[in-house]
């Protein structure tokens, strides 16, 4: 139950959810999201107003410091591939810290990003899901709803992150407080370099990195290169190389969704991941263990591969699971 993975193909499974065969991911409501509504379009136009009033290369640096912090070592690490798919294993003191940074990222406390990125996972992975979490829309409506809305769905699934995430006093005290960690940064940023490094630092960077989620979303789930296909699946995944380093090794969507607990997400030659190559410095540092590639891990039902190189990276028998190989072209 929770956080536990499994051997086989229990592995890939949505690992926060629960009754799921109860639960339906295509019927539900769209809410306005008042709180997050608020926080998001406010740092929008604080950046857009406030950003090109208060920019100095000093504080453009700054700006992009901390964006490479809490995005790589915080959001893509922290998050992404430690606390949600435990694709890798190091000491719980680095675990928070690693936490501590994604909070800082300014999208959301670590508990609601689990339950966020679960279901959704899960929705877009069914037959059907609702027309919310397709990426069907046009950009600019997209990222309107994604920034102010939410979806309650009709009969959602039970939520269990586990009890050393839920039960954590450290994860719950950042899950209450995620708003207000940016003031101690502002005040360490003002010491610094004043006010434009608190605009560029704290409004201008949280801005940037909600915005782009939205947008590396959408793009990952519409359109690009592609290696695997989803068998059954709603919403299929594509690669952006274009985001690699902005995205810190995320935008190769297309290779997370086929392999989901791999440490790596740039798989094939070329395709730089910021990301894993945190996470391998911390290994040779002592820090990092146990970490999880496609090659490692159990075969993966339910995936088919599209490419002639797909399968260059997968466990042995992944190909007795697979469907055989069909050109994109020709599907």
């Amino acid at each position: 139950m929770g956080r536990d993975l499994q051997s086989g193909s229990a592995a890939f499974k949505v690992n926060s959810l629960t009754n799921l065969d109860q639960a339906s991911p295509d019927e539900g409501e769209v809410l306005w999201d008042a709180g997050r509504s608020i926080w998001n379009t406010s740092f929008l136009l604080g950046a857009i107003i406030l950003g090109p009033l208060y920019f100095t290369w000093g504080a453009l640096t700054a700006f992009l410091a901390l964006s490479a912090i809490t995005l790589c070592a915080g959001h893509s690490v922290g998050f992404h591939r430690r606390l949600i798919h435990r694709s890798f294993e190091c000491p719980k003191w680095l675990e928070r810290t690693l936490v501590y940074f994604g909070t800082l990222v300014g999208m959301g406390g670590p508990i609601w990003t689990i339950g966020l990125h679960d279901s959704r996972d899960w929705a877009q992975r069914e037959e059907k899901c609702h027309w919310f979490l397709r990426h069907g829309k046009p950009l600019w409506t997209e990222g309107f709803y994604y920034l102010n809305f939410k979806l309650k769905l009709k009969n959602p699934p039970g939520f269990d992150p586990g009890a050393e995430i839920a039960n954590d006093p450290f994860y719950r005290f950042l899950q209450s407080t995620w708003m207000l960690h940016q003031i101690p940064v502002a005040i360490i940023l003002f010491a610094i370099g004043g006010l434009p490094w608190v605009i560029w630092g704290v409004v201008v960077r949280v801005a940037a990195c909600t915005t782009m989620h939205w947008f590396i979303s959408y793009f990952a789930h519409s359109r690009g290169p592609q290696d695997w296909h989803l068998d059954d699946a709603a919403l299929q995944a594509h690669n952006v190389p274009a985001l690699a380093i902005p995205t810190m090794g995320e935008s190769w969507h297309c290779n997370h969704h086929a392999f989901p607990s791999s440490a790596c997400h740039g798989l094939y030659p070329g395709q730089i991941d910021l990301g894993y190559q945190f996470i391998l410095l911390l290994e040779k540092m002592g820090l990092a263990w146990d970490i999880k590639l496609p090659s490692n891990l159990p075969p993966r039902p339910g995936i088919s591969p599209v490419s002639e190189r797909a399968l260059s990276v997968a466990a042995k028998g992944q190909d007795k699971l697979s469907k055989p190989f069909v050109s994109k072209d020709n599907r």
